[in-house]
């Protein structure tokens, strides 16, 4: 059973810093993609950013230049370096892992964590 677990989430000021971690456990696998989503109320969960098991990167365009993704495949773990954070940055942040089995993608997901950028 794979789990996927966040920290590192909490409450900063406009402007601040904060980096979320994930690691897997119950899996001794790699993951082909894993990745962050944020979700705010009412809304729909959307894309952060995506990092491969060979390094290629992808970001949404709000968060290019702000955000960093990377990853530790040794570890499966990946982490979100967050930077210059702003108000409409606040969510719950989940981590997202994607593997090929027996040629079909399986998703996983973290519980999420609150980020919330406020003074």
């Amino acid at each position: 059973q794979v789990q996927l677990v966040e920290s590192g989430g909490g409450l900063v000021q406009p402007g601040g810093s904060l980096r979320l971690s994930c690691a897997a456990s119950g899996s001794s696998v790699s993951f082909d993609v894993m990745g962050w989503y944020r979700q705010t109320p009412g809304k729909q969960r959307e894309l952060v950013a995506t990092v491969t098991s060979g390094g290629v990167t992808s970001y949404a365009d709000s968060m290019k230049g702000r955000f960093t993704i990377s990853r530790d495949s040794a570890e499966s773990t990946v982490y979100l370096q967050m930077n210059s954070l702003k108000p409409e940055d606040t969510a719950v942040y989940y981590c997202n892992a994607k593997r090929i089995i027996f040629g079909l993608w399986r998703t996983y997901w973290g519980q999420g964590t609150q980020v919330t950028v406020s003074s």
